[in-house]
C-alpha cells in the first residue's frame, strides 16, 4: 500500500476559509466549486430571495440571515488534486467552531474585502492560523468596486497582522474598473471578458505576453504604462517567493481578483494547489504522527445533529491523519478505550452526501454517530493506542438560563441540550441546589442563543424560555490539595452563581473582573480557572 498511499497523501488539499463577515468567503467557495465542475450554475448569495442559497450554507437559519454558522464540508477534484473545503463561519460569535475546524486543516485561505482591506474578525482568526503556523494564502476579494490600493492593502496586511505578502498576480486597472490581471510567475497579462451571467458562468479570458503589440491596443496607454511601473517596483522592492517563510506562516501569498464575478478566481485556484502544502505530520502523545504511517488514525473536529431533518441523523466529521481508511473497519476510540466499527463513512458537497469505501490522509469523513464520539476524540489503529492533543477551548462570556416552556416538552428539551453541547455549540451548566427542569447556558456570543432557539424549535419541536443572565464572567475552581470546593467551602459565593459543569466540577459566574478580584482577595487558597483545569485557553 504504501506507493499508493504516498501517491493519495500527495494529492490532497485540505484548507479552510476565513475572513471577516461579508468579506466574500461564501462566495468564494462557491465559485471555486464552479471551477473545479463541482457544480454547474453558481446561485448569487446577494439576492438570496430570488436566487437559489449559497450550496455552503445549509442550515436554514443560514438562509434567513445569509451567515454561515456552522462549517459546511465541501470535496471536489481539480487538476489533479483531491480538494477539502471547510468553509467556516463568517460571525464572530461562532470562532469556536472555526477554531475547531482550523485544527482540521494543513492551509488556509483569508478572503480580504478590498475596499474594508483587515477588519477585526480577520485578526483573530490570523492570530489562531499564526499560533499554530498554519500558511496563509490571501485573497483581495471585490476588485469589482472602488477599494483601496493593491500596494496599501499590502502595507496593511503588514502593519496590522505582522505578516508580509508576495502578489502571486497583480491587478490590470484601477479603483473597481480593473481589466484583468498580470501573472508574475508565467509573466502573461490575463483580461477578462465582460461577465454576461452576472456571475453565474465560468469567465472567458484572453492571455498576452507584456510586450504583445495586442496588449497595447486592448489597453489605454495610462493603464498599460502603470502596470510596468507597478511590475518594477514588486520586483525591485518587493518581497522575494520563499516556500519556507510561506510554510511557517511568516509570508502570505497574495492574488487579487473578484469572487462574484469570477475575475481571477481560477488563477487562484490554480496557484493555490500548486503552492499548498499536502497533509501535515500531527503531534500525538506517541510523538509525531506522520500522513505515510500505514497504520490509520483521526481525530473527531465537528459534530452536527440533524443535517437531514427527515433522518434525525447524527454525523461527527473526522479528519483522517494516517493511514487509509476503509468502511466498516475496526479502530481503536480513545476516549471510551473500546474497539469500535466505522460504519456508513460519507463525504460530501454541502448537505449532498454519497457513502464512501475509502479515504486517505487529509480527508474529512462524516461517521454515522450513535452518541459515543465527542469533540478531539482519537480513533487509532487497534496495534497503535495513543492520543492527539485536546483542542483548547474559549471561555464563555454570556450566560441565560433555559427551559422548555411545555414541562411535558422535558424529555425532548434535554435531548436536544444535551445534543448542541456536545457538538460545541454551548457549554452547558446546572446551577447548585436547583433542579433539571432549568439549565444555564454559556456561548461566547449572543448570536449562539438565536441558534439555540431556533434548533430546538425546528429539530425536536421545544418552544424554550430564555433569561438572559448578568454575568461575563466564568471560573472553574479548584483548591491545591484537591479537596472538594462547594458553596460553604467560598468566601463570597453568594456573589455570583455557583454552578457545575457537565462533569460536575465546580464553577463560578460573576459579573465583571471587580467581583472576580473580591473572590480571589478573599479566598486565599482558592484557584480559579478560565476554563477547565485539564483544557488550555484560546
Amino acid at each position: 500500500m504504501g506507493e499508493q498511499l504516498e501517491q493519495e497523501i500527495h494529492r490532497r488539499r485540505t484548507f479552510a476559509i476565513i475572513s471577516h463577515p461579508d468579506a466574500g468567503k461564501t462566495t468564494l467557495t462557491e465559485k471555486l466549486l464552479l471551477y473545479g465542475g463541482a457544480i454547474h450554475l453558481a446561485g448569487s448569495i446577494k439576492s438570496r430571495k430570488t436566487q437559489r442559497h449559497a450550496v455552503s450554507d445549509w442550515m436554514e437559519i443560514e438562509k434567513q440571515r445569509g451567515i454561515s454558522v456552522t462549517s459546511s464540508v465541501l470535496q471536489f477534484d481539480y487538476g489533479g488534486c483531491r480538494i477539502n473545503i471547510l468553509d467556516t463561519p463568517g460571525h464572530q460569535d461562532f470562532s469556536e467552531d472555526t477554531y475547531r475546524t482550523l485544527m482540521a486543516v494543513d492551509s488556509a485561505v483569508m478572503v480580504l474585502d478590498a475596499a474594508k482591506g483587515v477588519e477585526a474578525q480577520t485578526k483573530k482568526l490570523f492570530k489562531v492560523c499564526k499560533e499554530r503556523r498554519i500558511p496563509i494564502f490571501t485573497f483581495v476579494n471585490k476588485l469589482d468596486r472602488f477599494g483601496k490600493a493593491p500596494i496599501d492593502l499590502m502595507d496593511e496586511l503588514e502593519n496590522v497582522l505582522g505578516i508580509r505578502s508576495c502578489p502571486m498576480n497583480w491587478p490590470v486597472g484601477s479603483d473597481g474598473r480593473y481589466r484583468g490581471v498580470y501573472n508574475r510567475q508565467t509573466k502573461l497579462v490575463e483580461l477578462f471578458a465582460a461577465d454576461e451571467t452576472h456571475g453565474q458562468a465560468t469567465r472567458t479570458s484572453e492571455k498576452y505576453a507584456l510586450d504583445a503589440p495586442e496588449l497595447r491596443v486592448a489597453l489605454d496607454e495610462e493603464t498599460y504604462q502603470a502596470l510596468l511601473d507597478d511590475i518594477t517596483l514588486l520586483d525591485e522592492a518587493g518581497e522575494a517567493f520563499d516556500e519556507e517563510k510561506i510554510a511557517c506562516g511568516e509570508l502570505t501569498p497574495m492574488f487579487f481578483g473578484s469572487a462574484m464575478t469570477n475575475f481571477g478566481v481560477q488563477n487562484f485556484l490554480e496557484e493555490y494547489l500548486r503552492l499548498a502544502p499536502p497533509p501535515a505530520i500531527r503531534a500525538s502523545s506517541d510523538g509525531d504522527i506522520r500522513p505515510e504511517d500505514e497504520r490509520f488514525s483521526a481525530f473527531v473536529f465537528k459534530i452536527q445533529a440533524n443535517m437531514n431533518p427527515a433522518h434525525r441523523d447524527r454525523l461527527a466529521f473526522i479528519r483522517i491523519v494516517s493511514g487509509k481508511f476503509e468502511r466498516n473497519m475496526s479502530v481503536w476510540h480513545a476516549a471510551s478505550d473500546k474497539e469500535i466499527k466505522l460504519a456508513q463513512p460519507q463525504q460530501f458537497l454541502a448537505q449532498d452526501r454519497q457513502i464512501i469505501d475509502e479515504a486517505w490522509p487529509g480527508d474529512i469523513v462524516g461517521l454515522f454517530d450513535p452518541g459515543i464520539f465527542g469533540i478531539g476524540d482519537t480513533l487509532s489503529d487497534t496495534s497503535h493506542k495513543f492520543k492527539f492533543a485536546d483542542f483548547p477551548v474559549f471561555p464563555p462570556e454570556k450566560f441565560a438560563r433555559v427551559q422548555a416552556k411545555d414541562t411535558m416538552k422535558r424529555k425532548q428539551f434535554v435531548k436536544g441540550v444535551e445534543q448542541l453541547t456536545q457538538e460545541g455549540a454551548i457549554q452547558l451548566f446546572r446551577q447548585a441546589g436547583a433542579g433539571i427542569e432549568s439549565y444555564i447556558v454559556g456561548t461566547v456570543g449572543t448570536l449562539q442563543f438565536d441558534v439555540l432557539t431556533y434548533r430546538l424549535k425546528s429539530e425536536y419541536g421545544v418552544d424554550i424560555e430564555l433569561v438572559m443572565q448578568p454575568f461575563e464572567v466564568a471560573r472553574w475552581l479548584t483548591y491545591p490539595d484537591g479537596r472538594a470546593v462547594t458553596p460553604e467551602s467560598l468566601r463570597g459565593a453568594d456573589r455570583g452563581m455557583f454552578v457545575y459543569d457537565r462533569d460536575d466540577r465546580p464553577v463560578l459566574l460573576v459579573n465583571n473582573e471587580w467581583a472576580l478580584g473580591w473572590i480571589t482577595d478573599n479566598n486565599p487558597t482558592l484557584e480559579l480557572h478560565p476554563v477547565p483545569p485539564d483544557r488550555k485557553e484560546i
